[in-house]
């Protein structure tokens, strides 16, 4: 009999499915990918049915791979990592999408948060989060205020307007309608709503109130780990018994959580976060975040965010209509003397430590010769590493001094991006498993087959000098702060 657990990790590019053994060895992993719409300035949604079918079919191709050279295969568990401060509206019964799955980078309603900003500390201090359109609470409002559906539901009292890994562990369960329905959410989700008081661990009254949200709409709160209902794939059903944010994830990769390391996970945006036994007391202008919830309390995180990592590199490519893959191989022949100009990278508005929902994104001295395409191409991956390094900075500042960074995601595969993070932070860089979300996932949700697994193996970039990446540095935080006065 081959043991194994199963995660899911539903991200903004796609759905994948990872089989992991008792050595830690993926045993099959299948990729789902999903479309995102763009249908006004501001706007980035996804359509919710079709994350639910994508998660089904990479767990499907995934189990029955595994089967195909396991025939004893035994899905022990299960566990679901999800992008944050996503949310859905859906009926609260059977989780039927009453709307678009309103994407963590859509800010559509950021005028109306606006006029809130006489609150803007008291939701820090209660949340750990800034007064930011990136999170739940303005998407759902925005939701009440103008597709009807979803106004009716709240009205007959059968909605559910929830983060995203509610409105799928809802939708993947066996027969939710059964189960009566209930719909359930960790602790890391919950917190990226801008409704969750992270100290007490549940549902604030004042925002609730703030945000004119009713508590009735909301899920009920879980643990991390629990049970969160039965998985039926390809022909078996499964529990699952985790589920947690996609970055959350992350730091327990390998294990627990380590207070030293920073963790930067690169994908569509980049996470940097320094783990935390206790609630930050002062985050700002770093995020206080929660990694995970049990019946013991909470471990938190000190986190920064860039909004315009994997993004940027899509816009550039769509800019100069050209192919990513191509521009990721050459970037490692570029000469480590190569000048490159300053990239001022808005995509999706500024993460921490600036909060700024619209920033104009433009080359600084870009070059006029022919091999522009390309080293513009680089400009935009260093101001990627310059903004880690901002928000990497704050961090030692505010929790002390690391002894290493961990790099994670499809980023991570890039040397170049590499050396000058590890120039510019002036630690050791190790790139370990791309896969980390679900790597973590499958820990939190089968903790006892996890336990012999070995740490996954990491290549580490040291330090070097380089005075003329920190020019250009200096050059890149200069702009912003230009940008902003």
């Amino acid at each position: 009999m081959t043991r194994c657990v199963l995660a899911l990790d539903q991200g903004s590019h796609a759905s994948r499915a990872c089989l992991f053994d008792a050595t830690g060895m993926i045993l099959a992993s299948a990729v789902v990918p999903v479309a995102t719409q763009h249908p006004a300035i501001a706007q980035v949604e996804q359509d919710a049915d079709e994350l639910v079918h994508s998660l089904r079919a990479a767990a499907d191709e995934a189990v029955a791979g595994a089967r195909a050279t396991h025939p004893e295969l035994e899905v022990i568990a299960a566990g679901l990592a999800v992008q944050r401060s996503t949310i859905v509206c859906c009926t609260r019964g059977r989780g039927l999408a009453l709307a678009p799955a309103i994407s963590w980078q859509d800010h559509r309603n950021a005028a109306w948060l606006g006029t809130l900003s006489a609150h803007a500390a008291r939701v820090r201090e209660l949340t750990g989060l800034p007064l930011s359109a990136h999170y739940g609470a303005s998407k759902i409002r925005w939701c009440l205020e103008h597709l009807p559906a979803v106004a009716r539901a709240a009205a007959a009292g059968d909605l559910l307007a929830a983060p995203l890994a509610s409105f799928l562990a809802l939708r993947l369960s066996s027969d939710p309608a059964a189960a009566g329905g209930v719909a359930l959410v960790d602790a890391a989700n919950a917190s990226r709503t801008l409704l969750f008081d992270s100290q007490r661990l549940d549902w604030s009254g004042e925002l609730l109130g703030l945000f004119a949200i009713e508590r009735a709409w909301l899920p009920a709160h879980a643990p991390t780990r629990g049970a969160w209902g039965t998985l039926r794939l390809a022909g078996g059903a499964t529990e699952l018994r985790a589920v947690t944010g996609d970055q959350s994830a992350v730091p327990y990769a390998d294990g627990a959580p380590d207070a030293a390391s920073v963790y930067v996970n690169l994908g569509t945006g980049a996470f940097i976060q320094r783990p935390l036994a206790s609630r930050p007391a002062a985050p700002a202008p770093l995020l206080g975040s929660v990694l995970s919830r049990d019946s013991g309390g909470a471990i938190y995180s000190l986190e920064g965010t860039v909004n315009g990592a994997g993004a940027a590199v899509s816009w550039f490519c769509a800019q100069e209509n050209c192919a990513e893959q191509s521009l990721w191989a050459a970037l490692d022949t570029l000469p480590a003397s190569a000048a490159l100009p300053v990239f001022v990278n808005g995509i999706g508005g500024m993460g921490s430590p600036w909060w700024r929902p619209v920033m104009d994104s433009h080359f600084i001295d870009a070059p006029d010769a022919t091999s522009a395409t390309l080293v513009r191409f680089a400009a935009v991956i260093e101001s990627v590493a310059f903004m880690i390094a901002a928000n990497a900075q704050l961090l030692a500042k505010q929790a002390g001094a690391p002894r290493r960074v961990l790099l994670t995601g499809g980023m991570s595969r890039s040397q170049w991006l590499c050396r000058r993070l590890a120039s510019l932070l002036g630690l050791p860089v190790q790139v370990a498993n791309a896969e980390a979300s679900a790597r973590g996932v499958a820990r939190l949700a089968a903790p006892q087959l996890a336990s012999q697994w070995a740490s996954a193996p990491a290549q580490t970039w040291l330090p070097e000098p380089d005075q003329a990446l920190r020019a250009r540095y200096q050059r890149f935080m200069d702009s912003v702060a230009e940008a902003g006065s």
